[in-house]
């Protein structure tokens, strides 16, 4: 009966174990409010307005760490403020976003809080490169002439449900709407729904 009960326990900690090391996959729906902000070199100063974002996600993850990849369509609004002679331009565009981010998820029993950071491409839709174009750009890696970012966030699951405060400062220029000096900074904040 001891070698039972010992052969018993010593297979649930191999499988605790074991289950540590294999990935686990999450995939699920997203979306929230940005608040965006232009910066410009010595030429424009803008205010922060709201925008929107929803997509996917997929959380890939083994032993704490995981990856978070996300596909997502986002309008961006912000109102430019020339400094010189205190001009303004109301400036929208929308933009097909693709964080790849990396983080760790503390907790137990359904909740936990994550710690997320990452790089993050941007395809500006226009009159050039549509939803589907940018999309499909995505898929085949051609990152010619779009915007980088990086981003920095925390979240909170609690089942199926997340929440996550981001934010993402500019690494590249935008280029939109003759603004070619001009980097994006944003804050966001959204609910995440995991499917499975």
């Amino acid at each position: 009966m001891k070698k039972i009960i010992l052969s018993a326990l010593f297979a649930c900690i191999n499988l605790v174990a074991f289950s540590q090391v294999i990935p686990s996959f999450q995939f699920g729906l997203k979306g929230g409010a940005n608040l965006a902000k232009l910066t410009t070199e010595n030429t424009f100063s803008s205010d922060n307005k709201a925008g929107y974002y929803a997509g996917v996600w997929a959380r890939i993850g083994a032993a704490g760490i995981h990856l978070q990849p996300e596909l997502y369509i986002s309008g961006k609004n912000t109102t430019l403020k020339r400094t010189a002679d205190g001009a303004e331009n109301e400036v929208k565009f929308t933009s097909v976003d693709v964080p790849v981010l990396v983080g760790t998820k503390i907790g137990a029993a359904g909740v936990g809080i994550r710690l997320n950071t990452g790089p993050v491409v941007s395809f500006i839709v226009d009159d050039k490169q549509t939803v589907k174009t940018a999309v499909g750009n995505v898929f085949s890696g051609n990152f010619k002439g779009q915007a980088f970012a990086w981003q920095f966030g925390a979240g909170l699951d609690v089942g199926k449900l997340g929440v996550d405060l981001r934010y993402e400062t500019g690494l590249s220029k935008i280029g939109k709407d003759g603004y070619d000096d001009t980097k994006l900074s944003l804050f966001t904040l959204g609910v995440a729904y995991r499917l499975f």
